[in-house]
């Protein structure tokens, strides 16, 4: 058992990957390495001239027979399967011994139904190896596949660099993605981008921006963030798992029902009004946040993460108050997935005046990524509870509503569209707004006597009905 002197190393972007396993973990035993097949033909494969001699020097220089090296760790108490790369050997590159150990570990993850965590700095697949080497990848994906079909997480941490197939592989296809401030992080390595590409497209920052990452995690703060992030899926019940359902918030805000149609929608529209920011407080014990939805998009107006409330694990996805984007909708869908995948109940809080519908919105794909988010809620398997906590704007809000699982708070209001554009779709005088909002019918308690809401939530304190 190799157990890290402390204080632990702090896990830079050019720690060996040793280095980099003791700086995240309480301690680590090494996985047996897979036996390899006969000796093969000097210089690999290919016959690649002077393989043979690289790949002694690279021992030399390492101390290690390959570019990963694979464990059983404990972080932060969570047992693990550990995964890291060691870049000084051939630039961490995947040749078929690697494509060996990558196996073999994500299969003890399985067989010991385990959370995968992998530690990634390469440079891609191994040339000297050729398509021998680059469809290690393909194994790689199918390891990937079934660790997710088996109801088990995999994080991934991103170090310098992080390029090619090991990327687009072990460390894209993870749940959850932090990466180390600067890292290089993208398909085309350094040597191989177009002279004039810019480079912060191929960094961690300029991943984070471009919602390719989750975050970008300074390098003291790694294994806490680590440990924390095991923590919330430590309890994940797996794949078939049914858990409790979360139970809805209390109201934060008044009481008091809404007089009129339009008093409700003046209340919901209060810039004093409790938003997401303060539910989730209310609510979690602690939480963290995935970021971004993998396509190239952010919406800061969405948050969506994990939390602890009463030692359970509740999976979030909360609507700030702004107009949701194509971005927004397809990272609410990706955090219900993870949350059905691995058995966790979901809690959506819906606060929006609709789905943005600007040339912009319409060009990211808004009906695609709205069709997404509802097909995501209409598929899963696990709980869905969701709370209409502000407004609740047409398509763009119903989108994150659970079907016959909502409930709303005493200032907020749901409608077909927003009254103003019913005014105008109409034909009615602007002055008749204040009617077709009483028409429209979307106060708290409307929304209780037509049977869109299970009940309206008193405020905290009180139990609902």
């Amino acid at each position: 058992m190799h157990e890290p002197a402390f204080p632990a190393p702090v896990p830079s972007m050019r720690l060996t990957a040793r280095q980099s396993m003791a700086a995240v973990s309480d301690s680590y035993v090494e996985l047996p390495t897979p036996e390899a097949p006969g000796s093969g033909r000097p210089d690999g494969p290919l016959g690649w001239r002077g393989y043979d001699a690289s790949r002694s020097r690279a021992r030399d220089r390492t101390g290690e027979e390959e570019s990963v090296v694979t464990a059983l760790a404990t972080v932060g108490g969570t047992e693990v399967v550990l995964i890291s790369f060691e870049f000084g050997y051939l630039g961490g590159s995947l040749g078929e011994r690697t494509g060996d150990r990558l196996v073999a570990a994500y299969t003890e993850a399985r067989e010991r139904r385990l959370p995968l965590v992998s530690l990634i700095a390469t440079g891609g697949s191994r040339m000297q190896e050729g398509m021998r080497a680059l469809t290690q990848l393909q194994r790689v994906a199918g390891q990937s596949a079934r660790h997710h079909a088996a109801g088990l997480a995999h994080l991934a941490v991103l170090r310098d660099p992080t390029t090619g197939g090991g990327w687009a592989t072990l460390g894209a296809a993870a749940d959850v993605l932090l990466a180390l401030p600067g890292a290089q992080i993208g398909f085309a390595g350094s040597r191989v981008r177009p002279a004039d590409a810019d480079p912060a497209a191929y960094c961690a920052e300029g991943q984070l921006a471009a919602g390719q990452i989750d975050a970008v995690v300074p390098p003291d703060q790694l294994r806490g963030t680590l440990q924390r992030w095991l923590r919330l899926l430590a309890g994940a019940g797996g794949p078939g798992a049914v858990p409790e359902a979360a139970p809805p918030p209390a109201a934060l805000g008044t009481g008091n029902l809404p007089e009129t149609g339009w008093r409700a929608v003046v209340r919901a529209r209060d810039a004093r009004r409790p938003r997401a920011e303060a539910y989730l407080r209310a609510y979690f014990d602690d939480w963290e946040e995935i970021h971004g939805d993998r396509c190239g998009g952010t919406d800061s107006g969405i948050r969506c993460g994990l939390g602890h409330r009463d030692g359970r694990t509740i999976a979030f996805a909360a609507q700030c108050g702004t107009a949701t984007l194509p971005a927004g909708f397809r990272t609410a869908a990706r955090l219900v997935r993870l949350a059905d995948r691995l058995g966790i109940p979901v809690l959506t809080l819906i606060d929006t005046p609709g789905a943005a519908n600007d040339a912009a919105a319409e060009r990211a794909g808004a009906g695609a990524a709205i069709a997404d988010a509802f097909a995501a809620l209409a598929s899963a398997r696990v709980p869905v509870t969701s709370l209409l906590i502000g407004e609740g704007g047409s398509g763009g809000a119903l989108a994150l509503a659970a079907p016959d699982r909502l409930w709303a708070t005493p200032d907020s209001y749901f409608s077909v569209i927003a009254p103003e554009l019913a005014a105008a779709i109409l034909k009615r005088d602007p002055q008749e707004v204040h009617h077709t909002a009483d028409q429209l019918r979307i106060r708290p308690q409307d929304l209780l006597a037509l049977g869109i809401i299970r009940d309206i939530v008193p405020p905290a304190g009180a139990t609902p009905a």
